[in-house]
Parts: C-alpha cells; sequence; structure tokens
C-alpha cells in the first residue's frame, strides 16, 4: 500500500505541474523561502569571517586595552613568559596638508606589529597589494585611499601630525584588526610609535586607547591570562579570539536578526497566496478525488497521498527558493559592502536546511488543511457537480496557520521572551488589520446598493466575496506599509529632526584641549569672532559599583545598561548646572566647597536603575573615587550643547587629570579658522558635527537599503496574494461574466466592473497602510523621539492612489481573459 501511495503521488504530481496547477502556490512558497534564506546566507557568510579570522579581527592572540596607560609589569611578564609584543596607541586627531586639515583615525605602532595577520599595501592606486611583515618606519605613515582624495595629495606628500610633518609612503589597504567603516568614520592613518612623542598629540588625560598585544603558544597565552586577569584595573579588558571585536558581533547579531524578522512580513503576506492557492488547487482536484473515490480509493490513502504529495512538492520547491536566496544574498552583500574589512567568504550549506525546514512548516501550517479536506469528498460528486468541494473548518485553518507562524516566530528571533512579544503583536495587529478591513468591505458593500451601473456591479464583486477581498486587501497593506515606513515615514522623521534644532545651534566641537590650551584658545575663539560656550573639563572614568553592588554586564537585561556597564563614562565637574540642564529631583550643591556628590541624568539612572540617595564609584586614573547622588537632572540633548550623563561637585572630581571640551556654531564664511587652529592648537581635536551626521547617514542608510532589499520579497508575496485572489475566484468570475453576458451585459461594461472592483481594493489597501503608517509616524515622532509630528499628504498621494492606480490596473488585466471567451462557451464548461 505504501509503494502505490507514493507512486501515486509521484504520478499526481507530475500531472498537476504539467497543468500548471501547482505554478502559483509554488510561486509563494519559492519567495518565502528565497526571503528568509538570502538572510540566512548572507549572515552565514559574516559569521564564518569572524570564525575564520579569529586572531586577525585583534592582530594578535591576546589584546589589553585601557584608556590609560599600561603598566610595563604587563610587559615584563610577557617578556618573562616568552609571548611576542607589539605596543599600539589609537586616538584622533587632525592631519593638516595645503587644504583645510581632515579628522583621522591614528594608530601608532611598534615595528613588530601586527603579531597575526598581515599588513597590505599599495604604492598608487592602480598598484597591486603588497604585503609587509611590519608597521612603518620611523617618519613615515601610511594612510588610507581615502584621505590622499580628501586632502588632494599623492604619495610621498609631506602631512602634518601635531608638531611633525611625517612622509606619506603608501597607501594602506588593509589592517588586519581595522573593524570596517562601519566603526572607523575617519580615514585611517597608521604611524611609528617612536614618533609620538616628538607630534606632541598625547597629554596627561588624551582620549585614546593604549594596547599592548601578545602572541605565543595557546597554553603560554591562556597561562598569562589567567595570571593577568585578577591584577587587571576595572578600565583595562582582556581580548582574545573567542570574544574579538565584541562591538562587531553584537552589531551584526542585531542586523542579522533584524533582517531575520524581517522577513516574516514575507512569510506573512506570502502565506495568505499559499491559502489561496491551496483553495484553487481544492477547487481543481474536487473532481479527480470523485473519480478515485468512485474506483474504491479509501479515505486514509487518499490523506497518505496528499501528504506526499505536499512534501515532494514542498522540497523541490523549497530548493528552488534556496536557490533563489543564494542569488538574492548576493545583492544584499553588495548593498552592504562597506560594512566589512574584507571579502565575504562563500556561505555555507546549512541555510539551505533552513530553507527547506522553513518551507515545510509553511507549506504544512497554509496549505494541509484545506487540502485534506479532499478526503471527505463524496464519490457522487463524479455525477452530480451541485454537491460543491468540502469546505475546511476555519478553526482548524486558523489554528494550523497560527501554529507555523508561531513556530517560524521564535525560531528566526532565537529568543523566546522576544518571540512571545513579536507572536502577541504580530496576532494583534492581524486581528485589527483583518477588522478594520472587513469593515471596508462591508462599506464597499453598502455603496454598492446606491450606484449604478459599472460601479455597482464592481462594489458589488468586491463585497460578494469578503473572505478573499481581505486576504487580498491585508496582503497589499501590509507590502504598502513596509514600503511608505521606509520610503516615507524615515524621510519625514529625518527632515522633522533637522528642522527641529534651533537656528544657530552648535555644530563644531573641540576636544583633547589641555588644561594649560584654556586660556590661549578662549584668546584665538574671541579674536576669531567666534561666541564659544564654557570649556569643561572633561574626565574618564567606569562605573564600578552602586551602593555596595559591583557593576557587572550580565546583571542587567536591557541591552542599553549592559552597554553602559561595561563602558567609560565621559564625567565633569562644577560649581552650577549648564543652561539646558534642568533639576527633576533633589538638590544641586551650593557652591564649590560642596562636599563630593553627583548629578545624574534622570534616563541614564532609570536605565541603570540608580536612586536619589545611591551611592556611585567610580575608576578614575588609577583610583576609585566615590560619593552620593544628590540630584537627577533633564538634558535637553537636542540642544547640541555640551552636556554629561553624571556631573560631580568640584571637590569630587576638582583635582583629576582633564581634558577640556566646548562647542560653538561656525557660519560657513568662518570655516578657514578650522586650519589656523589645527596649526596653533595640533593636540586639539575639532569634530565637524554635519560631516560626522553625514557619514553617519550613509551608514544607516545602507542599513535602510538592506531592509527595503528584503522588503522587495514582500512586495512580490502581495502582487502574488492579488493573482492568487483573482485566480482563487477564477470560475465563479467565469460563471458571473458568462451569465452577465448572456443577460446582455457588454464587454467594456463588465471591464470597467472589473477596473472598479480591483481600484477599489487598491485604495482600500493604500488607505489601511496610509492611516497605520501615518500612526506609526506619530508614535515614533511624539513618543519616542519628543518631535512634532506633522501631516504628510505625499504619503497619502502615494499610499492611496498609488496603490488604486496600480493594483486596478494590474487586476483589471489579469482578469480581461475572461471577457475574450462566448458566453455559451464558458456556461457549457460550468456545467
Amino acid at each position: 500500500m505504501a509503494t502505490n501511495a507514493w507512486r501515486i503521488s509521484l504520478r499526481l504530481l507530475r500531472r498537476d505541474w504539467r497543468s500548471g496547477e501547482l505554478y502559483l502556490l509554488s510561486a509563494a512558497l519559492i519567495l518565502t523561502v528565497a526571503a528568509i534564506t538570502a538572510v540566512g546566507f548572507f549572515t552565514d557568510r559574516v559569521e564564518a569571517t569572524m570564525e575564520r579570522q579569529g586572531s586577525e579581527l585583534i592582530a594578535a592572540d591576546l589584546a589589553i586595552e585601557s584608556s590609560s596607560p599600561l603598566p610595563a609589569s604587563l610587559q615584563d611578564e610577557a617578556e618573562t613568559r616568552g609571548l611576542a609584543r607589539a605596543r599600539l596607541l589609537e586616538f584622533r586627531s587632525m592631519a593638516v596638508a595645503e587644504r583645510a586639515p581632515q579628522l583621522v583615525q591614528i594608530k601608532a605602532v611598534d615595528p613588530a606589529y601586527p603579531l597575526r595577520g598581515q599588513l597590505r599595501l599599495r604604492d598608487g592606486f592602480d598598484r597591486p597589494e603588497r604585503a609587509v611583515p611590519g608597521g612603518p618606519p620611523a617618519g613615515e605613515i601610511w594612510v588610507e585611499s581615502r584621505l590622499l582624495r580628501l586632502l588632494g595629495v599623492d604619495i610621498g606628500a609631506m602631512l602634518g601630525l601635531g608638531e611633525s610633518r611625517l612622509r606619506i609612503g603608501a597607501i594602506l589597504s588593509h589592517e588586519p584588526d581595522e573593524g570596517g567603516s562601519l566603526f572607523n568614520l575617519a580615514p585611517r592613518v597608521l604611524m611609528n610609535h617612536a614618533d609620538l612623542d616628538a607630534a606632541g598629540l598625547i597629554g596627561p588625560a588624551s582620549r585614546a586607547t593604549y594596547k599592548l598585544l601578545l602572541a605565543g603558544d595557546a597554553v603560554t597565552v591562556d597561562g598569562f591570562k589567567r595570571w593577568a586577569e585578577p591584577r587587571r584595573s576595572p578600565n583595562t579588558s582582556l581580548n582574545d579570539a573567542s570574544d574579538a571585536r565584541p562591538e562587531f558581533a553584537s552589531a551584526v547579531d542585531r542586523a542579522s536578526r533584524f533582517l531575520r524578522l524581517a522577513t516574516l512580513v514575507t512569510l506573512l503576506v506570502a502565506g495568505a497566496a499559499i491559502a489561496l492557492a491551496s483553495h484553487r488547487l481544492v477547487e481543481r482536484q474536487t473532481d479527480a478525488v470523485a473519480v478515485m473515490r468512485c474506483l474504491g480509493a479509501p479515505r486514509h490513502l487518499l490523506i497518505r497521498i496528499f501528504v506526499l504529495r505536499l512534501v515532494l512538492f514542498g522540497l523541490a520547491t523549497s530548493l528552488l527558493g534556496c536557490l533563489l536566496g543564494w542569488l538574492g544574498q548576493l545583492g544584499l552583500a553588495a548593498a552592504l559592502s562597506d560594512w566589512f574589512p574584507t571579502d565575504l567568504p562563500p556561505a555555507s550549506l546549512a541555510p539551505v536546511a533552513v530553507g527547506i525546514a522553513t518551507g515545510m512548516i509553511a507549506l504544512l501550517g497554509f496549505a494541509l488543511p484545506p487540502l485534506v479536506q479532499l478526503a471527505k469528498v463524496p464519490p457522487l460528486r463524479a455525477l452530480r457537480r451541485d454537491l460543491g468541494t468540502p469546505r475546511a473548518s476555519a478553526a482548524l485553518t486558523l489554528a494550523a496557520a497560527g501554529l507555523a507562524l508561531s513556530l517560524l516566530i521564535v525560531w528566526q528571533a532565537n529568543d523566546f521572551a522576544l518571540a512571545w512579544k513579536l507572536l502577541v503583536g504580530v496576532l494583534g495587529a492581524l486581528a485589527s488589520l483583518i477588522l478594520v478591513v472587513l469593515m471596508l468591505v462591508r462599506l464597499a458593500g453598502g455603496l454598492a446598493g446606491r450606484a449604478r451601473g459599472i460601479w455597482r456591479l464592481g462594489l458589488a464583486a468586491l463585497a460578494r466575496r469578503p473572505s478573499g477581498a481581505v486576504l487580498q486587501i491585508s496582503g497589499f497593506g501590509i507590502g504598502i506599509l513596509a514600503l511608505l515606513l521606509l520610503a516615507v515615514v524615515r524621510v519625514d522623521l529625518l527632515r522633522t529632526w533637522q528642522d527641529s534644532l534651533p537656528a544657530g545651534a552648535p555644530n563644531t566641537f573641540l576636544i583633547n584641549i589641555q588644561p594649560q590650551e584654556v586660556a590661549p584658545l578662549k584668546q584665538f575663539l574671541s579674536a576669531s569672532g567666534i561666541e564659544t560656550a564654557e570649556l569643561y573639563p572633561m574626565i574618564r572614568g567606569r562605573l564600578v559599583r552602586i551602593n555596595a553592588n559591583e557593576v557587572k554586564p550580565s546583571d542587567y537585561e536591557n541591552p542599553r545598561a549592559e552597554q553602559l556597564a561595561t563602558r567609560e563614562f565621559n564625567l565633569s565637574y562644577g560649581d552650577k548646572p549648564q543652561p539646558d540642564n534642568r533639576i527633576v529631583a533633589g538638590a544641586w550643591w551650593t557652591d564649590a566647597t560642596a562636599p563630593p556628590q553627583f548629578s545624574v541624568e534622570e534616563g541614564i539612572a532609570e536605565t541603570l536603575g540608580i536612586k536619589l540617595g545611591d551611592e556611585l564609584a567610580f575608576w578614575v586614573s588609577g583610583h576609585e573615587v566615590s560619593g552620593p547622588v544628590t540630584s537627577l537632572r533633564e538634558v535637553q540633548w537636542d540642544s547640541f550643547n555640551v552636556n554629561f550623563f553624571v556631573t560631580a561637585s568640584p571637590a569630587l572630581l576638582g583635582g583629576e587629570a582633564a581634558t577640556f571640551i566646548t562647542s560653538f556654531y561656525l557660519s560657513a564664511d568662518r570655516e578657514a579658522v578650522i586650519p589656523e587652529l589645527a596649526r596653533r592648537f595640533p593636540s586639539v581635536t575639532p569634530l565637524d558635527v554635519d560631516a560626522i551626521l553625514k557619514q553617519v547617514r550613509q551608514v544607516v542608510d545602507r542599513g535602510v537599503l538592506a531592509v527595503e532589499y528584503v522588503f522587495l520579497f514582500t512586495l512580490a508575496a502581495g502582487l502574488l496574494v492579488m493573482y492568487a485572489g483573482i485566480q482563487a475566484s477564477l470560475e465563479d468570475r467565469r460563471v458571473e461574466h458568462g451569465i452577465l453576458r448572456t443577460l446582455g451585459a457588454g464587454r467594456r461594461a463588465l471591464l470597467g466592473s472589473l477596473a472598479v472592483e480591483f481600484t477599489a481594493a487598491g485604495l482600500l489597501a493604500g488607505l489601511l497602510a496610509s492611516v497605520f503608517a501615518e500612526a506609526t509616524g506619530w508614535l515614533l515622532a511624539e513618543q519616542l523621539f519628543g518631535l512634532e509630528f506633522s501631516f504628510n499628504p505625499t504619503l497619502w498621494v502615494i499610499g492611496v492612489f498609488g496603490s488604486g492606480l496600480s493594483i486596478g490596473l494590474a487586476g483589471t488585466l489579469a482578469t480581461y481573459p475572461l471577457l475574450i471567451r462566448p458566453p455559451l462557451q464558458t456556461l457549457r464548461r460550468a456545467g
């Protein structure tokens, strides 16, 4: 019996494919699998890059990193154990050529750098790469190619770094630990560690990252790590190949998880297409099943045959979807190529298994319940067509689809708590969406009774098939909503934020100002006609205790709190609060002689669970400072003035080594001030806010482009929903049009009614998407970002009228062939 079931299933599957009955179902399933596997292949390649490079990502087997100079005892112990060593110092500064100065990311290295991986250089823009064994010699620097373009210089030119002028010796094309342009917004410069003192770029409290790179056999490295771990200060971290570039891994993990969840929107829309295509397939299979029942086929055999056909079909189409997903990930990798420092390796076959499993779950969840109902077709159906097709239980169909969707959300989210929230949100949104669409369809039906001519025929047709209309309009509404959010609402929010900035808001920051430079710098800016805000001291410190509790990232569930627990704060002190700070709890200290205490920004206090009266301890300059929290502040961050999360009384931090920071508005006609400032104060680093925002926006736009790319699958799935809805009602439409043609309706009138029906469906879908997009924009603007929301008529024009026009045109053209056949032929075929 089992052999017969397999043989019959294969034969019927071949027949169905040749007849074209499976094309629509296969298209919907292929799209779903392609969307999932495109993201899967892409993230697999990224993870393979990180796993393959290992130690190369930190240019060593072990990297010791700190914001202050590392003690000599670490190097002495490493030398005693026979480990290879290299010093490294990273910081930002200004590079000066004949043009305006340029902010650069400087890495000062020993000749032994890198201990793992390779440095690769080019001797010209069009010259091939060559590997070099170590860093640049003294007096020479290697620079990223874009710095040459920005400064308009070539190899061999002299570049000013601080008080030194160094020769550009080559183009730096690859560093093993460069990290990619996602994290290095400024062009990179590699210099010799021996040139640092002459350049005068580093002061006692300069913002720099000190690293000691170590390499050796695994046992010796592990032994050194165990020795160093209890001896390290709180602002020092030990990173090996297993946790190389944690910020990169975290960003990739979040991006890939978001993209995977974005593909579930495609699944939602394509699931509607699968359900509609299954309904169409059931109607086309009813006569064949009735004949098989007449020939003695029992129900259990039919059910087995249906399941086998579905499994074989699912495997074949899922493999095709994986192939399309592999091609699709090439576009995704191209869109995000600037995020990664090296070419991505080929993907493994692991996403294929994920794609096949996704396809089978989706197919069985959305298509199996209606197909199983075919086993209930009575043999008498072969003689009496009026018996119709058995209808699947609505509860069973919804339960199966909901279970499939739940499994896929839990799987893709990889986090049960997140998956549960997403599932509740998705089901609630879908229920609301369906309810609203059903109300709109009924409203269209009510209008049909008052209309005349083709308007009445078109609106009545829309209301006559409410379930199909709900699926079509909901599917299109989701697709259009996604596109409106990405293409319109995102741009509106950015423009609103930019417009909300006050006129003359600071657009330039000066950091790394040494204490002895404060007075001369004030005089220079004043002589240049620039009104500056106050210069504020800035001290780096890591939060180590809240009351008696040690601060550990693992103690926080909130990702932002976890990140704050691992980073160093920019602390400051003063005798009065800054102008755009408002005390919301507690009280500010009375004067500069007040006892040690802290004032904390209310948002970060809530995130880290800090309350008034709590005792905070920070690790600052090699020792611990502590004091109670006596006030909480509300900070107006969008003023672009200098502000701090944590401020202390002068008695607490006034004696610590500090640099100073200020901000001011620099008009276009005074931009020549910056080159002169860079020459007179080489250790001061200007930050152009507009330029940084532009670079950040380019990175974000790349990410948005990737999401838009994924949502192209959603748009294609929306088109399939419309086509599937048309095909699912094709037999009913054929009979209706045959009867209407017999009763004297002309082709032009019927064509007009089709245009009314599909245009109305498109308008309703666009209206729904526009309402949800506008509501989402309001929620993000008012509740999340605190911006003033403004109505955007362009969104409604694109959403409502664009959707109505495109869907109306596509639907009318798709059903036009029904009007060509003579009515007698149509009625005879219907029996």
